[in-house]
């Protein structure tokens, strides 16, 4: 199964047989690839009702949730790591979301878009226009992107909530790059967070 960029690069980074909770889990694509090469314990939540029943339907388990209300009821310290794909942006409550990642698991691994890269800023200098590309593919008008937010930004957040940032993996057009301004160069961006303890 060959999976989305960042989805791929999670995956590098996920240890064989740990326990997973992967919020915004969409059909389970991730989900049944580390469970079928990297044997993990993994649990899903997901929004979409559609989403939901294709990836029950793999076998997987996976509840119909919002991250933004649900994660409050799961326990501390429940799984190795929480995952959030591509989500962190849609988020009403982004802090919140992340701080209940790190509670209910020891680290935390987020792939975001990054509205900073080079095309979505040529885009929109000289058009004028909301950027559309292939990590942003929706206009403004349809995308559930509400919180925009740049790989610098993303760090600061990470800062602010008092997290360390162990890995980072920058993307673009799904493969990583060594950019020495990731930045303005990455389209996507991964990363591990730890909590200090």
């Amino acid at each position: 199964m060959t999976l989305r960029g960042d989805l791929a690069a999670i995956a590098d980074l996920v240890q064989p047989g740990i326990r997973v909770l992967d919020i915004g889990c969409g059909d389970g694509a991730l989900l049944a690839a580390l469970r079928t090469d990297k044997a993990i314990d993994g649990r899903g939540i997901e929004l979409d009702g559609r989403n939901v029943a294709a990836a029950v339907a793999r076998g997987l388990p996976v509840v119909q949730g919002d991250a933004d209300a649900d994660l409050a009821d799961y326990p501390s310290d429940a799984f190795d790591v929480a995952i959030l794909s591509d989500t962190l942006q849609a988020m009403r409550d982004p802090a919140g979301v992340v701080r209940d990642m790190v509670r209910i698991a020891r680290k935390a691994i987020v792939s975001l878009p990054n509205f900073g890269h080079w095309q979505a800023r040529w885009h929109l200098l000289t058009t004028g226009r909301m950027p559309v590309t292939a990590a942003l593919p929706a206009p403004w008008y349809t995308t559930p992107n509400i919180h925009l937010c740049t790989i610098a930004d993303f760090c600061a957040f990470a800062r602010h909530l008092g997290l360390t940032i162990e890995t980072t993996v920058h993307l673009h057009g799904g493969r990583a790059t060594g950019s020495l301004w990731p930045n303005l160069f990455a389209d996507q961006a991964v990363f591990i967070l730890a909590r200090h303890d």
